[in-house]
């Protein structure tokens, strides 16, 4: 018997052959929340819990025809863009976008691993802002992806609480400043929109997660593409993450968790 099919996101980012970041986790992701997950590979990593041994980037023209075979095809309810790799691919998927108008885009601007491999050339940091962030509805930076974005350090909360206000000022509708990266007990998480500022806490677990950037993202698209608007789409995305995280577990040799998605 026929089934109407779930609601349709699509990730634009690059392979983690470890299976715990990337591309595996964003479809990972999106299963757990029974949404039907397309993808498109934006870069190829060599990759392993020990961490990031090369990075491939797609061709251009590979990338047009995997962006024009998915759009061409399905109602894309939310799509997730995250390791972009470089300048011309970022224009390439910004011209994507602006042209295709899919209803939500989370954008990660995925810049370095957490083993400190860099993922986005530094000229493509400007493409970033120029191109992407303005098509943004939500801006899911953690740390120092906002101080690179912004040029200058975020250590106080006063300047957290500024640099919301400037990320949005960049154009995204919306800003989840991801607060791994601060020290204590608690991570924050603050979220800023028209609105004024939403803050989400959650005691820090003692490991090293891995994915945890990219499975928030697409965990956020998946909730837009099911029906929630941002700011409850953030907070539920929030909540699975630590959930998945604190049930995490070690599948290869090095220290880094993986998400039991």
């Amino acid at each position: 018997m026929a089934t109407s099919p779930p609601p349709i996101a699509l990730t634009i980012a690059g392979s983690d052959s470890g299976g715990g970041a990337g591309i595996q986790a964003d479809l990972k992701t999106f299963h757990a929340h029974r949404v039907h997950g397309l993808s498109v590979i934006a870069a190829i990593t060599s990759q392993n819990t020990r961490g990031v041994s090369a990075v491939h980037a797609v061709p251009l023209k590979h990338i047009r025809s995997q962006l024009d075979a998915v759009f061409d095809d399905f109602p894309i309810a939310a799509v997730k863009t995250g390791m972009l790799g470089n300048a011309a691919t970022v224009r390439l998927v910004a011209k994507a976008l602006r042209k295709r108008k899919p209803a939500w885009l989370v954008v990660d601007p995925v810049m370095v691993a957490t083993s400190g491999a860099r993922l986005l050339d530094e000229d493509a940091i400007d493409a970033v802002i120029n191109e992407m962030i303005p098509l943004a509805d939500v801006l899911t930076p953690n740390l120092p992806e906002a101080e690179a974005l912004l040029g200058h350090p975020l250590r106080t909360a006063k300047q957290l609480a500024a640099a919301g206000e400037a990320l949005l000022a960049l154009g995204a509708r919306s800003v989840l400043l991801k607060g791994g990266h601060a020290r204590g007990g608690e991570v924050i998480d603050r979220y800023f929109d028209e609105h004024g500022v939403m803050e989400i806490q959650h005691p820090r677990l003692p490991l090293e997660g891995h994915g945890t950037g990219c499975t928030l993202a697409s965990a956020i698209a998946a909730q837009l593409a099911l029906g929630y608007p941002p700011h409850r789409a953030v907070r539920r995305a929030a909540v699975y993450v630590h959930r998945a995280l604190k049930h995490g577990y070690r599948p290869g040799g090095g220290t880094a968790h993986v998400l039991r998605h």
